[in-house]
């Protein structure tokens, strides 16, 4: 068999939780033994990922690669159907780096270790699946298959509130699941063929009032997952509770599937409806980016802060996502990415600290950064790349979505001036509320009490590995963008080209709102330019 014919991807998304089936076999005890076992798995299914990305993919095509197709129910064509593209690929490759970190970062677990590497596994295989699967019905099967193991993480290792934010979760999330059921099953039967495959399920032609209840209800399901304002009171409750390697998966994996979905199916299998919601979209984004700002400086727990400005830097996803040009769809592309890796390396930087002062409240630290300089640095480089210092991802990522908006012609003046400086109020508070963040824990003097009944040790070898294996992605697509983009450049412009043709050319039935010009379609680069 030819290396490239080789099922890559149904290997590397079975493998883990295969893997994971035989932990309660392995002897031990203090959980030593199960975590090199964890972190194996989670080592080889990286290595497949990128040797399955440089022997298979091709960054020329827009079309799906790595493409397998097997049965599974005939009657209903249900098939279980894997392949990646542009959009998918960044992602898969971030899944199993974010994860493998993670499992690296769960070295001091001793709580029922055997539970806790069986779902860190299971859970590696469903977010691999989300990205993966081209089925909208295993779609939703994947997507719920994450939901149990986090849960679980959450109720057993969390903190002193654990429960709530365990049941907060699983209520918001899982109610937001039903609606991508729901709205699976009507494309699935809409018309003369029954099919849940998801290109044909995008060839169809859709009335547009069934289009806008669809996207409707797809948006209220990814809303929660990304999250959007007003339902994201889930991710402070359960990243104030959560550890170290949940945090990282939450914040580097979880929220990237909302954005990734909202792309996927909204944007890109209902473009009349998405011409429609845009407008809505980039309101939300701005309530996200401003509101999130406000609230994170606001807060005294460390971990709610972190929590917060990640909904803040989500916005930009959302504002990329609904900005008509190739450049701000590639920018909220490069932002999830860009915040999965700042995200994880913050929460975790957060979990070595609370490891050491044992507590969360920026009111009793002070001075740490005297007793533990090594953090202190590692702390405030990331801190650096979350406010988008220049030279790091997250400031080109927020500027292509800054200027992929603002140059584009699908709004009118009015509001695109407006939207852009309301986005700047929410990127002048990010680097407000993260330096005093930093001088609260790091600077002034000392808080004796804290000093003398905490050991304040420095960042251990392990700790340092994660961080620069995280740092140096971050920097290196802050550098050189193009190492990332070109990957799916040729993904975004061809989303981009099916969405403004159908935006700017409406019907009888689709009129664009007052926000979109009456506009002629422009002539639209090809892919070869």
């Amino acid at each position: 068999m030819e290396l490239a014919q080789f099922p890559w991807l149904t290997v590397t998304i079975l493998l883990p939780i295969t893997a994971a089936l035989f932990i309660p076999f392995i002897p031990d005890k203090d959980g030593k033994t199960l975590r090199w076992y964890a972190l194996t798995v989670g080592l080889i299914d990286f290595v497949l990922l990128v040797a399955a990305f440089y022997l298979g993919y091709d960054f020329s095509d827009s079309g799906l690669q790595l493409a397998e197709s097997y049965t599974w129910v005939p009657q209903l064509d249900l098939k279980w159907s894997v392949g990646a593209d542009g959009l998918s690929m960044p992602l898969i490759l971030l899944t199993g780096f974010i994860t493998t970190l993670a499992i690296l970062a769960s070295w001091p677990v001793t709580l029922k270790p055997k539970l806790f590497y069986f779902l860190m596994l299971a859970m590696y295989s469903g977010q691999l699946g989300v990205f993966a699967v081209q089925d909208m019905l295993l779609f939703f099967f994947m997507w719920e298959l994450e939901l149990i193991p986090v849960y679980l993480l959450l109720s057993i290792w969390g903190g002193k509130k654990r429960l709530y934010a365990a049941t907060k979760f699983i209520l918001y999330t899982a109610g937001g699941s039903l609606f991508i059921l729901v709205a699976a099953l009507a494309m699935a039967f809409y018309g003369d063929v029954v099919s849940f495959d998801m290109s044909t399920l995008a060839a169809k032609d859709y009335a547009i009032n069934f289009q806008l209840f669809m996207y409707a209800a797809f948006l209220i399901a990814y809303a929660v997952k990304l999250p959007i304002f007003p339902l994201h009171t889930w991710l402070p409750d359960a990243h104030g509770e959560a550890t170290a390697p949940v945090h990282m998966l939450l914040a580097g994996i979880l929220l990237k599937m909302g954005g990734y979905a909202i792309i996927r199916m909204n944007l890109g299998m209902l473009p009349d409806a998405h011409a429609v919601f845009a407008p809505i979209l980039v309101i939300f984004g701005i309530i996200n980016i401003i509101y999130a700002a406000l609230t994170s400086f606001a807060q005294r727990n460390l971990k709610r802060k972190i929590a917060y400005s990640s909904i803040s830097h989500m916005g930009f996803v959302i504002i990329g996502i609904a900005s008509f040009t190739n450049l701000g769809l590639s920018g909220a592309v490069l932002q999830m990415v860009s915040h999965g890796l700042i995200g994880a390396s913050l929460f975790f930087l957060v979990g070595a600290t609370y490891d050491r002062t044992h507590t969360l409240v920026l009111n009793e630290m002070g001075g740490v950064g005297k007793k533990m300089p090594k953090i202190f640095a590692m702390f405030t480089t990331c801190s650096m790349a979350s406010l988008a210092l220049p030279g790091m991802s997250g400031f080109v990522a927020e500027l292509m979505v800054f200027v992929g908006f603002a140059t584009s012609d699908a709004y009118s003046f009015t509001f695109k001036l407006i939207a852009v400086i309301l986005m700047a109020v929410g990127v002048i508070l990010t680097p407000i509320y993260l330096l005093t963040m930093l001088r609260e824990i790091f600077y002034g003097p000392e808080n004796k009490e804290l000093v003398e009944h905490e050991v304040l040790v420095d960042a251990e070898p392990r700790e340092v590995f994660i961080i620069a294996c995280l740092l140096i992605p971050i920097i290196g697509f802050g550098l050189y963008p193009k190492m990332l983009t070109q990957i799916y450049d040729t993904t975004t412009l061809s989303l981009t080209d099916n969405l403004r043709a159908r935006a700017f050319a409406p019907t009888e039935e689709l009129q664009p709102l007052a926000f979109l010009p009456h506009l002629q379609a422009p002539e639209l680069p090809t892919a070869a330019d």
